[in-house]
């Protein structure tokens, strides 16, 4: 088991224990960390991260970069936002997926627009519950 914490400068979205945590790094794709894992620090994409329990139950969490760290027996991520799935404002977050696509329409290469449109459909797939795609 290890100790997990999900963390933003906002808040504490999550501190329990897990079996597995999944999460996708800029680097290295998606990565599965379980106990016995190595020493490990990465810098984590715009994507989901998932926190697997014993009982096999999972919370899902929005984070919009930052960063993973393993330590024995501790899994910590730290990012710029992390959101979990009942605290996601949908409406708020269509509303930038739609604005995003139509700044995007405009001008394709946009990069702001890009990465809007990258967290609203984050936002919008964690609080369907819909699984990462990849």
């Amino acid at each position: 088991m290890f100790d997990v914490q999900v963390v933003s400068p906002e808040s504490v979205s999550y501190t329990g224990e897990a079996e597995m945590v999944i999460a996708r790094t800029v680097d290295g794709g998606d990565i599965a960390f379980q106990t016995g894992h190595v020493p490990f620090i990465g810098t984590l994409a715009v994507w989901s991260v998932d926190v697997v329990k014993a009982e096999g139950d999972r919370d899902t969490f929005a984070v919009h970069r930052g960063f993973v760290q393993v330590s024995g027996t501790s899994v910590t991520i730290l990012s710029d936002v992390s959101e979990v799935a009942d605290e996601i404002d949908v409406a708020r977050a269509q509303a930038a997926k739609e604005r995003a696509e139509a700044v995007l329409s405009a001008d394709a290469e946009d990069e702001g627009a890009l990465a809007d449109l990258g967290r609203a459909e984050l936002r919008l797939r964690v609080a369907a519950g819909e699984p990462a795609s990849h």
